[in-house]
């Protein structure tokens, strides 16, 4: 903490670090979670309640460049859909590197002319140890861990260790550094998906007698007078029925003020995760002017996840898919926002639902750095690099299971918990009341299935050259150039068109033969989650049916690769300034700017109409688009030292943001089930703005800091997402993309379509108290705290919907990822033998998506959120130390809502508790 603080001080710009106390000895066991304690840095978590990514000042994680061994670093992963699902973007997710191979990170909050561009929230630097870095010829440390999750229930091992020998007198040295670990995850909790009026599936069954009728009558689906459809009688009340319709829409939509989960369910998911990793590094400083370094790290996170549901599956569809308007209404409770609180439905169709995904995320990094003093006053360094993150996921598919029409269907929020208590109607443990079978003409599904494979790879190239000149005492000029290169490509083969069709199992096979149960959510759950149910397991189905890998195509059938190429050439010019030898009040900092040119090459294949006689009926067409941009990046970071232990900062800087890699890639693509798509844009322009920063810094004691930040960012342009409602006959698609769907051209499809748009104002104060306690008497003196308090507002104009190109709905609210409150607090006790730590966090209630993707509600957020951890470890002997951790203690709950005003649960999760025993041997 002391060499963390004394780096913050002397550094010109606006660093926050956290060091390593010695040799692989991180203070927590994932990144993200240790960078929570620092001012400004909110967490967000992932699979299990560990910490995948941040953000920082309120911007979110697609905002942030990590730097490994200063290079820039790319890491992707899967995650289940409440967390984000998987990441194919700019953004860093955390959780795929041990903490153990890093032994320094630092948050660079202001940019310098000689910082890369790419970040209009933060900087962050991962560094790899050195085996110079350390005052021993030999050193050998290793860790061993048990974890324990209450929901998991499983006890899991995390290892690690670390080698290091010096040569040569000590300017030679190779170090070497592993670990494994192995987690049992798990997620129970409730899921809605989205938030409908009850229009939009097309109403409600009416009630016998109450006209207009709904649905019309239909010979083929068997709706009457008496029928919603074919053995499905007309049970309804006209009293729900009529209190349903009297909620007007905002058009005056009957029904349109009423809104239902699309999909109410208890879900249940479960994560097997393998992690390891490793460094490697030669050093060579044979003078000390020369600095030499050879870099490798290695990272491999290894996931299985299963993800199961049981759901009520009729409000999510429309009367082609014999969905909503064949469910009767006995009894409904709708509060005075419109959100239903009770439903009791006969007719309802119920799916059990269970996915499976299986990927590999590695991450793999060569650096050659150096340098080299010629004289007192110049200085030159370089730094090549190599990285590779490829993302295999062999299998990401589902076997659903329904019971169709049943009775007695009810989701009760009336216990004021954001989890519903869900009755079904049937009993779900038994597979005889489920079907799996080919849909019929009438639109009734019995069961689906889906399979794909994916591969993406991003691939960095860098090549950097800086020099230094001390053209005075107290006066530098700094300048060098920069080459980089990426290239993110992305490959997926499909299920065979022809193969998607829920089949007939083979003669003498039934669900029986590929069911798993999911068991205990009444136990680890609550909120009468139903003890155990019936769910279809893929990979005893893929046995059961044959699947092999004939049965996937790829650009054949209009399923063909992808990929993003950026070349970024830089250069830059800065000065460094310091007047301490000249002027009796010190002014530090630097000032410079940066020219970035950006060439953008992409590609993708749109879904055409497969030409005569092709075995599949729908093909792809390559698609390319390229261009150039340039930005000049002015910056300038200023201390002014008003006393020696009293410091004013002063910031200003152009910045830019490229768009995330995938929605370059020109290509579009429909959810026909879902009736969702999305129309890619390889156009896009990078977000732009101007930041200021000032600050105020206290050095009041040795190893202890008071301070106050103001920080605004003026964004100039910003990229939003804007759906609209578009039949599906009118996005020039083939009709093809609806086979064995039940879904018609003539539906309404809610698309999605980035767009830059005006951006807006961020603002905020960030206050930061740092101090050891010495002055407290006897063992009190050994305690210490930490604390930060982070408040933001900002100011973006949204546009939900559009018709034809031209807004119909729009909303001014908070920057999507935003806090406008988070704060840190750990009191820690730290002496030569015994150390423990509490240490809780608070972040407030954020924006994840804008527009929300559900008609007439505006946005989709998590709620406020605190989580405590602990720590406590004792040395036993100079060699041996013990630790106990954990995580969650209060056992907070992951909360998602639609819509402000209404604020009804898309998501609550309960991960649970994390407990941690471990062992730290040092020689």
């Amino acid at each position: 903490m002391a060499s963390a603080l004394l780096e913050k001080r002397t550094d010109a710009a606006a660093v926050d670090t956290i060091k390593a106390e010695d040799i692989g000895k991180f203070p927590d066991s994932n990144l993200a979670e240790s960078m929570q304690r620092l001012p400004g840095v909110s967490l967000t978590r992932g699979d299990g309640g560990e910490g995948r990514n941040i953000t920082v000042r309120g911007l979110a994680a697609e905002f942030t460049r990590v730097r490994i061994n200063g290079m820039e670093g790319t890491s992707q992963t899967g995650a289940s859909d409440v967390y984000g699902g998987g990441n194919n973007g700019r953004s860093f997710d955390f959780n795929v590197f041990p903490s153990e191979i890093f032994t320094s990170l630092s948050v660079r909050k202001t940019p310098s002319a000689n910082t890369e561009e790419g970040s209009l929230g933060a900087t962050v630097d991962l560094q790899a140890p050195h085996p110079l870095d350390y005052k021993t010829d030999f050193a050998l440390t290793a860790t061993g861990r048990l974890i324990y999750n209450e929901i998991g229930r499983k006890a899991d091992p995390r290892l690690s260790g670390l080698i290091s020998k010096t040569f040569a007198d000590g300017t030679m040295g190779i170090l070497a550094s592993g670990s494994y670990g192995r987690r049992h995850t798990r997620d129970v909790g409730y899921s809605a998906v989205l938030v409908l009026p009850a229009w939009v599936n097309g109403g409600f069954c009416s009630p016998i007698g109450v006209a207009p009728q709904n649905p019309t009558k239909n010979a083929v689906r068997g709706t009457d007078a008496l029928n919603c459809s074919a053995g499905n009688p007309r049970t309804g009340t006209t009293a729900a029925y009529n209190t349903i319709q009297s909620h007007l829409g905002p058009l005056g939509q009957p029904g349109g003020g009423a809104f239902f989960p699309r999909l109410p369910r208890y879900l249940d998911s479960q994560q097997d995760a393998k992690r390891i990793g490793g460094s490697l590094s030669y050093q060579w400083q044979p003078d000390d002017n020369t600095n030499i370094s050879i870099d490798g790290l290695y990272s491999r996170f290894d996931v299985v996840r299963n993800d199961s549901y049981i759901s009520g599956l009729s409000f999510a569809r429309s009367a082609s898919n014999s969905g909503q308007p064949m469910v009767s209404v006995r009894d409904i409770e709708i509060n005075s926002k419109g959100s239903v609180v009770y439903g009791l439905y006969d007719g309802v169709d119920i799916r059990s639902e269970r996915w499976i995904d299986r990927y590999v995320s590695e991450f793999k990094q060569g650096t050659f750095s150096f340098d080299h003093r010629f004289s007192d006053q110049f200085k030159i360094s370089g730094l090549a690099g190599y990285s590779e993150s490829p993302f295999v996921s062999p299998r990401r598919g589902w076997v659903n299971i329904d019971s169709n029409d049943s009775d007695g269907f009810a989701v009760d929020f009336r216990n004021g918990a954001e989890i519903p208590k869900i009755t079904y109607g049937i009993d779900i443990t038994n597979p005889a009341n489920f079907s799996y079978k080919p849909g019929t003409a009438d639109g009734t599904v019995y069961g689906t299935w889906s399979d794909r494979k994916l591969k993406r790879n991003t691939k960095n190239k860098t090549l950097e050259l800086d020099s230094e000149w001390e053209v005075t005492p107290g006066f530098k000029l700094t300048f060098g150039g920069q080459y980089r290169q990426s290239d993110y490509t992305s490959a997926q083969r499909s299920l065979d068109p022809a193969r998607q069709a829920t089949p007939l199992l083979p003669a003498g096979k039934s669900i029986a033969d590929f069911d798993v149960q999911v068991t205990k959510l009444d136990k680890l759950l609550g909120y009468g989650a139903p003890a155990s149910w019936v769910a279809g397991d893929l990979a005893q189905y893929s046995t059961v049916v044959g699947l092999d890998d004939s049965w996937f195509c790829g650009v054949e059938c209009g399923s063909g690769p992808s990929g993003v190429k950026e070349t970024v050439k830089s250069g830059y010019g800065m000065v460094t300034f310091n007047t301490e030898d000249i002027m009796p009040l010190v002014i530090r900092g630097d000032a410079g700017v940066r020219y970035v040119h950006t060439d953008q090459f992409s590609f993708g294949y749109i879904p055409v109409a497969a030409p005569a006689g092709s075995k599949y009926p729908t093909a792809g067409q390559l698609a390319e688009a390229s261009r150039s941009y340039s930005d000049w990046l002015p910056s300038a970071n200023i201390v002014v030292e008003l006393k020696s232990d009293l410091l004013l900062r002063l910031a200003a800087a152009k910045v830019m943001s490229r768009p995330q890699l995938a929605p370059l890639i020109p290509s579009s693509g429909v959810d026909a089930v879902g009736r969702r798509g999305s129309i890619n844009n390889p156009f896009l322009e990078p977000i732009r703005a101007a930041t200021y920063d000032a600050a105020l810094e206290w050095y009041f004691a040795p190893g202890s800091l008071l301070s106050v930040a103001y920080f605004r960012k003026d964004i100039s342009t910003y990229i939003q997402s804007i759906n609209s409602l578009i039949p599906f006959s009118q996005l020039g698609l083939p009709n093809t993309l609806l086979a064995n769907t039940q879904t018609t051209p003539d539906e309404l499809f809610t698309i999605s379509r980035l767009a830059n748009t005006p951006g807006g104002l961020l603002q905020g104060v960030e206050l930061n108290a740092q101090a050891p306690l010495r002055f407290l008497p006897g063992a009190l003196g050994n305690l210490g705290i930490l604390s930060s308090v982070t408040l933001v507002k900002s100011r973006i104009n949204y546009i939900l919907q559009s018709t034809n190109g031209v807004p119909t709905l729009t909303t001014t609210a908070d920057l999507v990822g935003l806090s406008r409150k988070s704060a840190s607090g750990t009191l820690y006790y730290e002496d030569k033998r015994f150390s423990a730590r509490v240490t809780g966090n608070y972040r407030s209630g954020f924006i994840r998506t804008v527009p929300s993707g559900a008609a007439d509600s505006d946005v989709i957020a998590n709620k406020a959120a605190f989580y405590l951890d602990g720590s406590v470890s004792f040395q036993l002997t100079p060699q041996i130390r013990v630790l106990f951790e954990a995580q969650n203690l209060t056992d907070e709950l992951s909360t998602q809502y639609i819509d402000t005003q209404r604020q009804d649960t898309l998501f609550d999760l309960r991960n649970g508790r994390t407990f941690t025993a471990g062992v730290t041997f040092k020689l």
